[in-house]
């Protein structure tokens, strides 16, 4: 599944044998956004090829006039090069000698020129790409900070970065993934900080995919570094679309991988966690930041733990001491509890992928429709005994309160898990149901750091970071998982 052009086909001083070339492989005039252009200067042809919409049109005129301006003892590509770089001093200008890096470079938005007679030829950086502001995060908002977030262009996401740490051990390794759709992916690293035998582990990973396009982003990325298990729904790398996020976690040691035309980047390695944890909690006092993450964590522990337990209470109420009495169904519906709160649970998802799709005018009504003539007249005919509804509300909830998106879809699935094994098999089922899913995640490793840790290997003093929100002059070291030998540096060094 490569490019199936040939590769490191030299450039030839046949100036028609090149432009035959191109013009064949870009389907030209086929394709209408492929730009081709042919001059006469100082008796020798010039070719000039770029993509319409991603080269910067005034640039581009002052280049014409440039190259109206040679002379025929100009046109060699060296004179060449300084008087387009001496035109316009912003301009990055080099000089290619193959045809796979010509097309890279041409489809990337830069503008390629060839000149008779010469075996090079010259790639003069115009493009501009079209591109939306910063906006805040929709999934990541916070009451106080910053209000810009990553775009689907890799160039300002790196800004966005650069703009946060201006070290100069702050690395940008591009790499280009995909036969033929050639994305950008960058791994983002501070040099002197991150292990740098894990750097080269997901770089070679990187450079080792071999896939026509990579159209999923980072997440195509992840799958191809990390492998798929499939019977593990447990993130092993955390997204964010906030680089002041992607910052202090380049600090701690981090690598932070971009992906051209996606505004999530990829955190890794990343222990569970590192997914409850919310930048909202560093924009408060420390006190409130410690109340915020432990409600947050009551909200995440009530979506995994509460249905079920309530599911296992009431089909037991004989074990059940006297002040636990009122759990229950005070009155049963027409069909079972377990059928009743799978039933719930699908019809939540169902509401929930819905309302994505749900245009905002219309986002009301969906409301309604769920409220009223779903939860209300559900529970009048007897299908869904209240409690269920008061319950499956309150998981809701806490799943929402979960910081990672994709942390609160793994444990949708655990509590289905650990619902239908409590529905067949009453406490024995949960317990057992816990014992498997604790299992899963001491196996579960990110790139080699134990998923649970510094719970397990036990570390009190991280796992006291982890528990408390500490303020920031106190929390000065980096976690020992990432790097050992660099664990007592300070992170602002």
């Amino acid at each position: 599944m490569g490019n199936s052009s040939e590769k490191n086909i030299p450039v030839s001083k046949n100036y028609q044998e090149n432009v035959d070339y191109l013009n064949k492989e870009l389907g030209v005039p086929d394709s209408f956004d492929i730009v081709f252009r042919e001059m006469s200067v100082g008796g020798k042809k010039i070719a000039i090829y770029s993509v319409n919409g991603m080269v910067d049109t005034k640039v581009v005129s002052h280049i014409l006039e440039a190259l109206i301006d040679l002379e025929r003892a100009d046109l060699i590509v060296n004179a060449l090069q300084k008087l387009l770089k001496g035109r316009i001093v912003t301009l990055q200008v080099s000089e290619v000698e193959t045809m796979d890096k010509i097309l890279y470079f041409i489809l990337s938005g830069p503008m390629a020129i060839f000149v008779e007679g010469q075996d090079k030829a010259i790639i003069v950086d115009t493009r501009t790409y079209p591109a939306r502001q910063p906006q805040e995060p929709d999934i990541e908002r916070v009451t106080r900070g910053s209000r810009d977030g990553f775009t689907e262009t890799l160039v300002m996401n790196t800004v966005l970065i650069r703009r946060r740490l201006r070290d100069p051990k702050l690395r940008m390794k591009l790499i280009q993934v995909g036969g033929r759709s050639k994305t950008d992916v960058c791994i983002c690293y501070i040099e002197d900080i991150t292990n740098l035998d894990m750097v080269r582990k997901i770089t070679q990973d990187i450079q080792g995919i071999k896939i026509d396009g990579i159209p999923m982003a980072e997440k195509s990325v992840e799958e191809f570094i990390l492998g798929s298990k499939v019977y593990n729904p447990f993130p092993r790398v955390r997204y964010t679309e906030r680089p002041d996020v992607a910052a202090i976690h380049l600090l701690e040691g981090h690598v932070v991988v971009l992906v051209d035309t996606s505004p999530s980047v990829m955190i890794a390695p990343a222990t569970y966690w590192h997914h409850v944890q919310h930048a909202e909690e560093y924009r408060q006092e420390p006190v409130v930041g410690v109340y915020l993450r432990w409600v947050r964590f009551l909200g995440i522990f009530a979506s995994i733990f509460l249905l079920p337990l309530w599911l296992a209470a009431a089909l037991n109420p004989q074990l059940l001491p006297e002040w636990l009495q009122f759990i229950g169904v005070s009155k049963p519906g027409k069909i079972g509890l377990l059928p009743q709160i799978l039933m719930a649970e699908l019809g939540v998802d169902l509401l929930r992928m819905a309302a994505i799709h749900t245009p905002s005018p219309l986002a009301t009504a969906l409301g309604l429709i769920a409220t009223f003539m779903v939860g209300d007249v559900a529970i009048k005919v007897g299908l869904f005994s209240p409690e269920i509804i008061m319950y499956i509300a309150i998981a809701a909830v806490g799943s929402f309160a979960t910081p990672s998106y994709e942390l609160a879809q793994a444990n949708r699935l655990v509590r289905l898990f650990l619902i239908i094994l409590t529905g067949l098999f009453n406490f024995i089922g949960f317990f057992a149901g816990v014992a498997i899913i604790f299992f899963l995640l001491v196996r579960t490793k990110s790139f080699g750091i134990p998923y649970l840790w510094p719970l397990i290997p036990l570390d009190l003093k991280a796992l006291g970071t982890i528990l408390v929100r500490a303020p920031v002059p106190i929390k000065s070291k980096r976690p020992k998982a990432l790097k050992p030998q660099d664990a007592d540096r300070q992170p602002n060094s």
